[in-house]
């Protein structure tokens, strides 16, 4: 027991401390309830997950870069694209080759996303089997 200094009125005072343990009881259990779900919601689904390949793109004379500008003008190389139709031909003709040319695309900064997720559906379209995204390296 120990000693309260002060006024102590009667069993009718209302008790100013916080008891804290039923507190600190329900954060131990939500503790082990986090600990034994968390390792099951993170591993259920097993893929082996892509390496990062950070390369420098080797430029060849082989390969095709397709531009896309802000607007959604796209370019073979430095030649502007008339229409889907017209990319089409010209990536069949690519896929024929042997081996494939590399096909690169480079979109501007403010490009919408669909523009180049139409090239990119042309050129699966047309049989090419590798695209690679040229990008800046961030300063």
């Amino acid at each position: 027991m120990g000693m309260q200094v002060g006024d102590s009125g009667g069993e009718d005072d209302v008790v100013s401390a916080i008891n804290t343990t039923p507190l600190v009881d329900v954060m131990l259990v939500l503790l082990i309830i986090f600990l034994i779900t968390i390792p099951v919601a993170t591993h259920t689904v097993k893929v082996q997950l892509p390496k990062d390949m950070n390369q420098p793109t080797q430029t060849k004379l082989s390969n095709v870069v397709l531009a896309v500008t802000a607007d959604g003008q796209t370019f073979w190389d430095e030649t502007p694209i008339k229409d889907r139709a017209d990319l089409l031909a010209r990536l069949e003709k690519a896929a024929v080759q042997k081996p494939q040319p590399q096909i690169q695309i480079r979109g501007d900064v403010t490009t919408r996303y669909e523009s180049v997720g139409r090239l990119v559906a042309t050129c699966q379209e047309a049989g090419i089997s590798h695209i690679d995204f040229i990008t800046e390296k961030p300063k």
